[in-house]
């Protein structure tokens, strides 16, 4: 733990350029370039709106109970909230978990810390992250207006960060040694995506289902954002699922650190 953390102590101007860079390298080539991070998450938010409001014909908005009263959202308001932390949850999952094979370069140089690969790429996710949810905050200024609740965002965006990056600390190498790990992150996701509810709301699940969604944390995110942005609510109101997902953030925080430690000096002979 502590050498990883020395290393980016010591390696800190470097992650945030390298973040830049891997933003920069993502949509290199392309006439739009960076525009591509708003364009494609639009797109796909678009065919979600489409999908739900046209072809189900589940017009109208959404009802969801709060503090004991039913309170209506418009529909892609709420779908647009739940799906910016999905982008970046998505992206950092993906992208973090081969992160290491994809910069095989840096593997084999000696001196360069290789714990450091996950989090500029994580990172490079984050900038992406933060320019969507500038975009949403103005369009939920238009809607709902401002809120002391949306101070919420610092907590839920850095500790979303946090998380998924010690997720990627344990996969990457995982994946850079077994293309089959990979392959098993990639096809999972689609089902992640209906298991995590971002175009339904979660809390109105009837039991056991209720209580089992409490144990994911990318829906504890989505709602997060929602108690951010449209619920007005704190997020210390749902103590158990707080609990939870601490517990699973140190669970996985350990996890990922003896899992690299593990892997890190058999990635050079394996790349």
């Amino acid at each position: 733990m502590f050498s990883i953390f020395k290393e980016h102590r010591h390696f800190g101007k470097q992650i945030l350029l390298l973040a830049k860079d891997e933003l920069l390298k993502t949509y290199k080539g392309a006439i739009v370039g960076p525009l591509w991070a708003v364009i494609k998450p639009a797109f796909t938010l678009f065919v979600y709106w489409f999908a739900f409001s046209v072809g189900l014909k589940k017009t109208g908005d959404i009802e969801v109970l709060i503090h004991g009263n039913i309170l209506e959202f418009d529909r892609f308001l709420f779908m647009l909230v739940g799906f910016i932390p999905w982008f970046f949850i998505q992206d950092s999952i993906l992208m973090g978990s081969k992160s290491i094979r994809v910069n095989s370069q840096f593997v084999t140089k000696v001196s360069f810390p290789v714990s450091t690969i996950p989090t500029y790429t994580v990172l490079s996710r984050l900038y992406v992250s933060l320019f969507l949810s500038a975009i949403m905050y103005i369009y939920v200024l238009f809607n709902q207006g401002a809120s002391f609740y949306n101070l919420q965002f610092f907590f839920y965006c850095p500790f979303m960060f946090m998380f998924f990056l010690v997720f990627a600390w344990s996969t990457a190498p995982m994946s850079a040694i077994s293309r089959d790990f990979e392959n098993a992150v990639v096809s999972i996701m689609a089902g992640v995506f209906w298991l995590s509810g971002i175009v339904y709301n979660s809390y109105d699940l009837p039991e056991p289902l209720k209580t089992i969604m409490l144990f994911n944390p990318i829906n504890f995110f989505v709602n997060g954002y929602r108690n951010a942005f449209l619920y007005d609510r704190m997020f210390f109101e749902y103590k158990t699922e707080l609990v939870i997902v601490f517990v699973e953030f140190v669970v996985l925080f350990f996890f990922g650190l003896f899992n690299y430690s593990r892997l890190r000096k058999k990635l050079p002979d394996v790349m």
